[in-house]
């Protein structure tokens, strides 16, 4: 399959809690057709208006859900987080059914260590990854913060002294502090890819790679 076709493929979304509606309203921000599936009519009347689709089942049932079509959908995301059972049945419903990309929100290690033994493709920490990130952001001069595996990171931020006034070349930032200067952004102009000869401002907005230990001594310390 295409990389366009597949990216986009209509999602399918079970559980309409605050998760599910911010993820489901992000998708259609960004053109997405989504289906999303809840057993309380007063969550599918409610946003019926606002998302592609809204449909009542219950999707602990397989028979519902092969009947909304889910074998077709090429992603799903599991959003219920108040019923641990229900989030696995569902999560292994759809893996049953061949779905390619399931999604699904833990609650905590456990439950997120049994999604991956049923064969859940992706296993999301929404309350855990929000936590990590703010307490980076409220605690140093960190903008933005995004975490990968392996303890790697990429930031936005503003540029430190060390930088302040001098070309990528002349700091040496993966020499000096073992992190890489992703891109430049200056007050009124377009991002730039950091190149050696890149002058950073004071006023600039930076974006760093690396360890996170050492992009944390880079933004408090450099």
């Amino acid at each position: 399959m295409a990389r366009n076709q597949r990216i986009n493929k209509p999602v399918l979304l079970i559980g309409m809690g605050r998760f599910g509606i911010a993820l489901a309203q992000q998708l259609v921000d960004q053109d997405k057709e989504v289906l999303a599936v809840d057993r309380h009519r007063s969550l599918v009347q409610k946003y019926a208006d606002t998302l592609t689709h809204t449909v009542e089942a219950d999707a602990t049932d397989m028979e519902a859900l092969r009947q909304l079509g889910a074998d077709e959908f090429d992603s799903a995301v599991v959003g219920v987080g108040t019923s641990i059972e229900s989030s696995v049945l569902i999560a292994a419903n759809l893996v049953d059914l061949g779905v390619n990309q399931v999604w699904a929100k833990a609650i905590n290690p456990t439950h997120g260590k049994i999604l991956t033994r049923i064969g859940c493709h992706h296993v999301i920490y929404p309350e855990h990854d929000a936590g990590v990130r703010a307490a980076h952001l409220v605690s140093g001069q960190m903008m933005d913060f995004i975490k990968f595996d392996d303890d790697f990171a990429i930031v936005k931020m503003r540029p430190p002294k060390a930088l302040q006034g001098k070309t990528i070349d002349e700091s040496q930032p993966r020499k000096q502090h073992q992190v890489n200067v992703v891109g430049v952004k200056s007050p009124g102009k377009d991002f730039v890819y950091a190149q050696p000869d890149t002058v950073v401002s004071p006023g600039d907005t930076i974006v760093v790679s690396g360890d996170v230990s050492r992009l944390e001594y880079f933004a408090d310390h450099a």
